[in-house]
């Protein structure tokens, strides 16, 4: 099985959030693989400004949570 994580920011020009909602909902349907999806609320595609903080926030949860998970 695999797993990932996606955080897009919901001013995102680049990648649409709903592009990536789509995108999210088409692996989701993929055997073996389980996505973690998080929208950061205002955050343009490069995570300017304060959403630089919560992005990284975000990402060290999840990789200490599939650490603690990973190493049951």
């Amino acid at each position: 099985p695999s797993s990932g994580l996606i955080i897009n920011g919901t001013a995102d020009r680049v990648a649409p959030p709903a592009d990536t909602r789509s995108l999210v909902g088409k692996l989701a349907e993929q055997k073996g693989i389980t996505v973690t999806h998080q929208e950061i609320e205002g955050a343009d595609h490069f995570f300017q400004d304060t959403h630089m903080e919560t992005m990284i926030n975000d990402v060290s949860t999840y990789v200490k949570r599939r650490l603690t998970e990973s190493s049951r």
